[in-house]
């Protein structure tokens, strides 16, 4: 049975696979100006679209706008793509879509971004493009500061203006049982064992602990170290710090109620 993912009305499970062979012959003939091999070349590269736009959708309310400013980039690749360089159209294409997107998102993102510096970002976008073509590896900061002859300051800050912002809840790790988020690997420097306690009032409440859910609690809350130095100081998994941490905070919260 067929796994359907339907997105703009697109039925994805029944869109055409086709070889590599059959693929360059559709290039060669919408390159010679066949409309119909265009669309047809289209629709079988749709999913290159879906797997970015899936990239996506923890950030995203509308996979379907998404998806079709994916395929606007997908249509953008495939007039663009050169057949004389040695390289697949996916490679190409990806980067053109992901690109789309971006920008997409960026331009609909209720952060705003001054115009001097969305245009310097957006000059750093296509010098990466561009640069990407002739480069064997992804052309780095100071590549892209020296070809557009720029501060490599200038575009690092561009590039971190348009950064989408990510949500301290995300999860940054999830083996089915423990989930770990981006505030758990945070430090707070503000914290101190006498404001914890003081504004909690723990202190009896530390003294059920076992001895390791205790110094979980300490080293995380009165040294303000993160969930993942924890695990390194005392030799466990950052999995499992978590849990620890959780079942004492839990335990606590009991003694409270």
């Amino acid at each position: 049975m067929k796994s359907t993912v339907e997105i703009t009305g697109v039925d994805t499970s029944y869109l055409p696979k086709l070889s590599a062979s059959e693929q360059l012959v559709l290039m060669e003939r919408l390159k010679a100006g066949d409309a119909e091999a265009r669309d047809q070349f289209a629709i079988c590269n749709m999913r290159l679209v879906l797997s970015v736009v899936q990239r996506f959708r923890s950030r995203i309310t509308s996979a379907d706008d998404v998806f079709q400013v994916g395929c606007v980039g997908l249509m953008k690749a495939i007039d663009n793509f050169d057949m004389s360089q040695n390289v697949k159209f996916s490679t190409y294409a990806v980067p053109m879509i992901l690109g789309e997107i971006r920008r997409y998102l960026r331009d609909n993102n209720s952060i705003r971004v001054s115009r001097s510096m969305r245009d310097t970002a957006y000059k750093v976008l296509k010098a990466r493009e561009e640069l990407s073509r002739n480069m064997v590896n992804e052309p780095s900061s100071a590549d892209i500061a020296q070809y557009l002859d720029l501060p490599i300051r200038d575009v690092a800050v561009a590039m971190e203006a348009i950064s989408d912002p990510i949500s301290l809840c995300e999860a940054v790790y999830d083996d089915g049982e423990d989930t770990i988020a981006l505030m758990d690997q945070l430090s707070d420097d503000s914290s101190s064992e006498e404001k914890w306690l003081e504004n909690m009032t723990l202190r009896e409440s530390l003294r059920h602990l076992d001895p390791r859910q205790k110094e979980i609690l300490m080293l995380r809350y009165y040294h303000g170290r993160t969930q993942v130095e924890v695990s390194e100081d005392i030799g466990i998994s950052q999995a499992q710090v978590s849990r620890l941490e959780k079942t004492a905070i839990d335990a606590i919260k009991k003694n409270f109620t």
